[in-house]
């Protein structure tokens, strides 16, 4: 191997290392506004609006949904109704405890839902949410487990976008693409 073959080898493995390695750090959103604050914005009627796409990034099944969303005793309820292109229709009904703040001070939260595997957790700082859970999903005969990484972002008053990456054995399978409104009213 020739010495330029070998240093374009490191620089693309060390390249891959970085994108590997690297993690998108939610107290670089502590001081972004609106704040996302879970209480009142997840709080009444909304809507959403999104996509899914495979692993290759090509959209696969579009979806809206009717959120209801309430807080008793502190503790959140969102009652997700889904309905896809395809005429299928799913429910989630999201149980979101605060859990105080966490070693780096972030808000936590825990979530729980029927089609989630165990506890997922929820950290927010200003205008940014990420939470991570690993969802059931019917596959074939069977159910498969992926891991949810959500990273959801307030850009106006009215409107969260999230972004979610699915997950399996590390591997990206697929994305979500969604848009959440508040609603009058």
């Amino acid at each position: 191997m020739g010495r330029k073959t070998i240093g374009f080898t490191v620089a693309f493995i060390y390249g891959l290392l970085l994108v590997g390695c690297s993690s998108a750090d939610l107290g670089k959103h502590a001081g972004d506004t609106p704040a996302l604050t879970l209480e009142q914005f997840f709080d009444g009627r909304l809507s959403a609006h999104g996509v899914v796409k495979d692993w290759r990034g090509e959209v696969i099944r579009t979806f809206n949904a009717e959120i209801v969303a309430y807080w008793r005793d502190g503790v959140g309820t969102l009652e997700e109704d889904f309905l896809f292109d395809d005429g299928e229709a799913q429910r989630r009904v999201w149980t979101l405890t605060p859990q105080g703040r966490d070693a780096d001070g972030y808000l936590l939260y825990h979530g729980t839902a029927g089609d989630v595997v165990g506890v997922g957790e929820a950290r927010q700082a200003g205008n940014a949410l990420f939470l991570d859970y690993v969802l059931r999903i019917p596959y074939n005969d069977s159910t498969l487990d992926l891991r949810i990484d959500d990273r959801m972002y307030r850009v106006s008053p009215d409107v969260v976008i999230n972004e979610s990456t699915m997950k399996k054995f590390g591997l990206t399978v697929g994305r979500i693409l969604l848009v959440i409104e508040r609603r009058p009213g």
